[in-house]
């Protein structure tokens, strides 16, 4: 799918948002295209275009969610005695995009009836995930005479998203919010099942918030219609 909306890499403009904030500041209050920043209780950080408008989107435009590991990770994980290669990385983050697009759909068109589509339009919202500084604590990496792994969470990630309008392609709000997987208080053994469903609870987490938002847009601008007759 392509709307003609400008590549940028989600990690580089994160911290160019928050560069305030690790400079001891707060974040910048506007992003460099008229975004302002928006306190919110589901996000660590929310942008808003002034005077955006979600309630006339019926349809959803999902582009394909981009991963990427937390830097050095790899690094990290071979000095603890595994071997995770590129190919092991290519296959988690391939199945981590897969599982993002199918909870998102299921939130979004099977629950909350907004047509997922390939094409913008005037009622269609465009919405650019990213699933940015992904830390598996313990991966379990199918290699020959593997050992088990342990660790008291399975890790973290955030996610990063941003909204454009799908007719003129602007961009109308970003966000990011960083997870973690529970903390079980004790060493406990690792798989591919215990980090896929820590996993599989963030995401609809982050789907149910996307979904809550469309519907609150949804109903105010029915009550604003039905106020207007």
């Amino acid at each position: 799918m392509h709307f003609g909306i400008p590549r940028i890499c989600a990690t580089t403009l994160l911290l160019c948002l928050l560069s305030g904030a690790a400079s001891g500041g707060e974040p910048a209050e506007t992003s460099y295209d008229g975004l302002e920043r928006v306190k919110s209780p589901n996000a660590q950080m929310l942008y808003t275009r002034p005077g955006a408008d979600l309630s006339s989107y019926k349809r959803v435009a999902l582009l394909d969610c981009h991963v990427a590991f937390r830097k050095n990770w790899q690094r990290d994980q071979n000095s603890s005695g595994l071997r995770i290669g590129s190919a092991d990385m290519e296959r988690i983050k391939k199945n981590l995009a897969e599982e993002f697009r199918k909870i998102f759909v299921e939130e979004l068109q099977d629950k909350g009836g907004y047509e997922i589509v390939t094409e913008g339009g005037d009622d269609v919202l465009i919405l650019r995930p990213a699933i940015i500084d992904l830390d598996i604590t313990a991966p379990d990496v199918m290699t020959a005479g593997r050992s088990r792994s342990f660790a008291t969470s399975a890790g973290a990630m955030t996610l990063y998203i941003e909204l454009f309008d799908g007719a003129s392609g602007e961009i109308l709000a970003r966000a990011a919010d960083r997870e973690e997987a529970r903390d079980m208080g004790r060493m406990t053994w690792q798989t591919s099942l215990t980090n896929r469903t820590e996993a599989e609870k963030m995401l609809r987490k982050w789907a149910a918030l996307a979904r809550a938002a469309l519907d609150r847009a949804r109903a105010s601008g029915a009550d604003q219609a039905q106020s207007n007759d």
